[in-house]
């Protein structure tokens, strides 16, 4: 970019010398003219001629090249050199707006590792990623980037997550946890076991899908390379019939008057506003998206999300965090404390997702002498013998069968209740907790026009029931096996209409035939997930439902900034070529007509760069 600004600002320096200090001696006008029109030009010119060699006759570089000399060659100096070098600030233009489109995905270039410091019989070797194998032990360093995926076998530190998921708040990691390549360690020593190769791992997958995101086009690109495929070789005749036939036909016509109007016609049809403006805008919206941390696998996605008509969701792990938690503790007679304690020593020995939470709500040590002995009562809760006392934990079928009597909740969720020497003693209500915006990601999606919300989870019906009541959804079907979600997004799929798009998100482990077969499949929290990646359009490395607004979003302003230009590109270029056809217009106004809208084409694309992450 610096040496083709040096040339078009050393080129314009020479055409102003010479337009206002004009020589006696014209020859030297015309060398000054030629001097300048070779330096701005004499890239476009090869360009045509190599282009012409391969096949490829009819581009932009022809029609400016063709423009130019045959302005020369009628003696209009001045416009040849102003066409080649407003055309090149147009260039410009578009490279600057392409490179500033790169950099908004290169960002998550950074996260490519350099290299793994792998641990060999107690010494450390620094490798390349691919070189490690599943099952090695790596160390990674303070400022070090997580090469490849694994899990922590000594150590804690903080991770910087920003490339990966758009957050900009570090993220804590502890021994046993997984982390994810991409990452950036700010503290702790890590030593962790590694569980992906390279090729496999989050980092490498993440890179080829934004490296590849290009090669899907949307309509609209499609459209336009069509489009200038068969416009360009017509403009090229309809221009030569304008400078050979009306001077044979019109009585008093020129060759020169007509051919300068067929120069300049040449000039205003070079399809660059649309050819350039269009798939930069795309490029553009899946950088934007990338910033917020959601990965578009290619603009014919982003196109089609925003015509969402219906969403549905998955409720495990989309809507709610997928973990349970202890949400209410209700005793009689004894202190919350107590109940939770009590609880807490009867589901010591259980390993089940409900056992564990009361755990990790107890978070204290459990001295196992005082636990004499536990019986695990299949589908109903568990008997035990603590401090010498009769404990009973479990459901309202274990307190009925030991003739226990019990204060029912209507409590939606997994209620525990306990009894103490058969003496019920109160209850602990445990269930998977709402995502924070998860309500306001609906509302938001329906001040979006998305007519229906739908959720889909094989859960019981007073939790799925009360789920969708809380967040304000339109429809919830329950109790559904993995084949039952997919007879039901095919139902949904013949209710939309012809052009409105089903969106199906999941958290994109259970969820792949479903994520498949909607027209998008969004895969929510799906950083990680084999099946996330392989099976989904578009990837939220968070689990933040209210993503899904701002991808709806992104791609409407996407395609409204596309709409615009299409319509002032081919307004100003019809309008300016009827003109010139009339010989109303001169090679100056078709220089606007050509450069002056591909510019404001391509900066009004890199609006789509403004991105806002709301939350």
């Amino acid at each position: 970019m610096r040496k083709k600004l040096i040339k078009i600002i050393i080129a314009f320096i020479l055409f102003l010398i010479t337009m206002i200090f004009k020589a006696e001696n014209e020859w030297i006008n015309i060398g000054l003219y030629v001097i300048s029109y070779i330096i701005v030009g004499f890239e476009i010119i090869r360009k045509a001629l190599r282009n012409i060699t391969r096949g490829k006759v009819f581009d932009e570089n022809f029609l400016m090249t063709v423009a130019t000399i045959g302005a020369f060659g009628i003696g209009e100096y001045p416009e040849a050199v102003a066409v080649m070098l407003f055309y090149q600030v147009g260039e410009l233009f578009q490279s600057y707006a392409v490179d500033k489109s790169r950099k908004s995905i290169s960002s998550l270039m950074d996260i490519r590792p350099d290299f793994a410091n792998v641990e060999k019989e107690g010494n450390v070797e620094k490798v390349d990623p691919d070189d490690v194998e599943i099952g090695d032990i790596i160390i990674i360093k303070p400022g070090e980037k997580v090469p490849l995926d694994g899990v922590i076998l000594e150590g804690k530190s903080s991770f910087d997550t920003k490339a990966l998921t758009g957050e900009s708040l570090p993220t804590d990691v502890t021994e046993g946890e997984e982390i994810l390549s991409g990452c950036i360690n700010l503290n702790g020593v890590l030593r962790v076991e590694v569980t992906k190769e390279y090729g496999q791992s989050t980092v490498s997958k993440i890179l080829d899908l934004v490296e590849n995101a290009s090669s899907k086009k949307s309509k609209s690109e499609n459209f336009i390379t069509k489009f200038a495929r068969y416009y360009t070789p017509i403009v090229v005749i309809i221009a030569l019939f304008l400078a050979l036939f009306p001077p044979l036909v019109i009585d008093g016509a020129t060759f020169s008057d007509w051919i300068y109007r067929a120069l300049s016609f040449l000039v205003v049809s070079c399809p660059c506003a649309l050819v350039i403006s269009i798939p930069l805008s795309f490029f553009g919206g899946i950088g934007g998206a990338s910033k917020m941390g959601i990965l578009i696998k290619g603009s014919n996605y982003l196109e089609a999300i925003s015509k969402a008509e219906i969403v549905v969701f998955d409720k495990t792990g989309t809507l709610t965090e997928g973990n349970f938690e202890v949400q209410k503790i209700m005793p009689v007679n004894i202190t919350e404390e107590e109940l939770l304690k009590i609880v807490a020593y009867a589901e010591n020995y259980s390993n089940h997702p409900i056992s564990l939470s009361v755990k990790n709500a107890y978070s204290r040590k459990i001295n196992e002498v005082d636990i004499q002995s536990t019986q695990e009562l299949s589908g109903m809760g568990i008997v035990a013998k603590i401090w010498d006392r009769d404990i009973i934990v479990g459901n309202e079928k274990l307190m009925r069968e030991k003739e226990i009597e019990f204060l029912k909740t209507d409590d939606v969720g997994t209620v525990l209740y306990v009894a103490i020497d058969n003496k019920y003693v109160g209850y602990i209500l445990i269930a998977d907790k709402i995502k924070d915006d998860a309500k306001k990601a609906i509302e938001e999606l329906k001040k979006n026009n998305v007519k229906e919300t739908v959720m889909l989870t094989g859960d019981k019906k007073s939790v799925g029931e009360d789920v969708a009541q809380k967040l304000g959804l339109d429809k919830v079907y329950t109790e559904l096996l993995p084949d039952g979600k997919v007879k039901k997004v095919e139902k949904l799929l013949k209710e939309k209409s012809e052009n409105g798009k089903l969106v199906f998100v999941g958290d994109g482990i259970n969820d792949a035939p479903v994520l498949a077969l909607a027209d998008i499949g969004v895969a929510m929290g799906g950083l990680g997930s084999d099946a996330a990646i392989e099976a989904a359009d578009v990837v939220i490395m968070t689990d933040e439902p209210s993503k899904i607004v701002n991808t709806i979003k992104l791609s409407k302003k996407t395609m409204r900034i596309v709409k615009e230009n299409i319509v002032f590109a081919i307004f100003v270029k019809v309008l300016i070529l009827m003109l010139s056809a009339i010989g109303l217009s001169t090679m100056w106004e078709a220089v606007f007509a050509d450069v002056g809208v591909s510019v404001i084409a391509i900066i009004n694309a890199l609006r789509v760069l403004r991105v806002k992450n709301n939350k």
